[in-house]
């Protein structure tokens, strides 16, 4: 699912005398690093539902191939960046490559659900380290203003379409064999490596090399214990013993992690940063966003391919308007931010899209495409996209240099998150209601509109969601227009867009 960084842009990072003359050689090379974790992310939600059959994931845990992979992107995200910056961005980019490749190939080759989901935690954690470094890198790399402006262009061209062609590639290789789908990161991920070894030049950040390593071990392990203690309301029941200590344990953990961020001397994510409340509306928001968004893409996938009886492919092309229409409406939003401000646009954007998701309410067995799914598809899009624009720019409103990188990386990390949280937690909802279904409707008629049902209480609840978080808008970003960094304006905060979208 979608990534907005700001993290090369903002952060103090030290510059070059003269310009590197194979820098944009290296710009190919992170490009294609950016265009295997964009292809990844589209590939693997269009072929989840061959590989739930080939390996008999249960409905349950079919979103642990999403969250699996999510949740360790998210979680490691912040700290990655510090590795990063303090071992060698140039070092930890070909590592992560590396570790991607090979995370990529035991996920291809996995005979079992719990190998499957392995594989993609170890693809999410060497991402977390990837796309800080490679955003480091491009910074370091082109040190002239325009120059740079350009090269982010590329780069967020390169995820904007990048997550385009992987719906459609994504729909291809699974007609073939789902395993191609992350298979095919092996060669990309060696091609970048290589490439790298020979045009990246290494750079690293000044400073004490200190990782607030219990921190990242204390959200992480909430996270886990929210989602997995989501995952077995499914089957146990929201009051069950084992779902109530999950849960518990979850708060207790995140509960952890503020008091370690509070005293510790380096933290992962100091608190000041999201205690103004511009900032802090802005990214709970997006915390929202993400656990509506993921869960859409899971239901609409298996609405296509189970219910509409589309083949992978043409799932993937299905999917194609959701793509050009955020990429466009951000492109737009980017242009309007400086006239209606942050708010405005954030709150009128979160809630076309909460009337895009109550619009896929009315899907059925043999509902139209063009006329009922491409419509909801094209609202939901536009308004995510006018959103996405103001959460860049809220999360740098008054924040001071030193912390800019971690402001601009939550945005991208409170999606991820959110988006591991929202899967679980909606697909137990989805699961709950088709099952809730099946007990009081009985026949054949009943097992096909069963699912149906499932999906449908999953968008109204995704729905609810956004339109919580277009009240998190109203109610807490007051920043005026001239507050925005640079007054919102420029082809920078389009690209972070498009960085988001992959």
């Amino acid at each position: 699912m979608p990534t907005t960084f700001e993290v090369a842009t903002k952060t103090a990072l030290p510059v070059r005398a003269e310009p590197d003359p194979r820098r944009f050689r290296a710009l190919g090379v992170i490009a294609i690093a950016q265009l295997m974790i964009v292809l990844d992310a589209s590939v693997v939600t269009i072929a989840l539902p061959s590989a739930q059959r080939a390996l008999h994931i249960s409905i349950a845990n079919r979103q642990w191939v999403l969250t699996a992979y999510t949740l360790a992107f998210g979680g490691l995200l912040l700290i990655g960046g510090r590795i990063a910056d303090f071992v060698g961005r140039k070092r930890m980019f070909i590592i992560s490559l590396l570790g991607f490749a090979a995370a990529s190939a035991l996920g291809g080759l996995a005979q079992d659900p719990a190998m499957l989901f392995g594989a993609r935690a170890l693809q999410g954690a060497f991402a977390a380290v990837m796309a800080p470094a490679s955003l480091s890198l491009l910074t370091v790399t082109f040190t002239e203003p325009r120059e740079r402006a350009k090269a982010f262009g590329v780069y967020g061209a390169v995820a904007g379409g990048g997550a385009a062609i992987g719906l459609v590639l994504g729909g291809a290789l699974t007609e073939y064999s789902w395993r191609w789908t992350l298979l095919i990161n092996v060669p990309i991920a060696i091609i970048a490596a290589l490439g790298a070894l020979r045009e990246v030049k290494e750079s690293r950040a000044e400073g004490q090399r200190r990782y607030d390593i219990w921190g990242a071990l204390a959200i992480t392990a909430g996270l886990l214990a929210l989602v997995y203690g989501f995952t077995r309301a499914e089957s146990d029941g929201w009051a069950s013993p084992v779902t109530l200590s999950l849960l518990s344990a979850g708060i207790v953990l995140l509960s952890a992690f503020v008091l370690v961020e509070r005293y510790s001397a380096t933290p992962l994510l100091p608190l000041r940063v999201v205690l103004d409340r511009n900032r802090g509306g802005s990214f709970l928001a997006s915390l929202l966003v993400g656990i509506s968004l993921t869960g859409t893409f899971l239901f609409l996938t298996y609405y296509f391919q189970g219910t509409l009886h589309y083949s992978a492919l043409k799932c993937g092309f299905a999917f194609l308007p959701f793509s050009g229409g955020i990429i466009v409406s951000a492109m737009l939003a980017s242009q309007l931010l400086p006239r209606l401000g942050p708010r405005r646009l954030m709150s009128s954007g979160l809630s076309l899209a909460a009337l895009g998701l109550a619009w896929f309410t009315g899907i059925g067995l043999h509902t139209s495409y063009v006329a009922h799914v491409l419509p909801a598809e094209i609202v939901v899009s536009v308004g995510l996209g006018f959103a996405f624009v103001p959460f860049s720019s809220t999360a740098l409103i008054g924040v001071a240099r030193h912390d800019a990188g971690v402001a601009s990386a939550l945005v991208n990390a409170t999606q991820q998150v959110g988006g591991s949280l929202g899967t679980a937690l909606l697909n137990t909802v989805a699961a709950s209601a088709t099952a809730g279904y099946l007990v009081t409707h009985h026949g054949r008629l009943a097992a096909d509109l069963a699912p149906v049902h499932g999906y449908t209480t999953g968008f109204i609840c995704s729905a609810l969601v956004l339109f919580a978080a277009m009240l998190v808008a109203v109610g807490m970003v007051r920043a005026s227009r001239a507050e925005l960094p640079g007054g919102g304006t420029g082809d920078m905060v389009a690209t972070e867009v498009l960085v988001g979208v992959g």
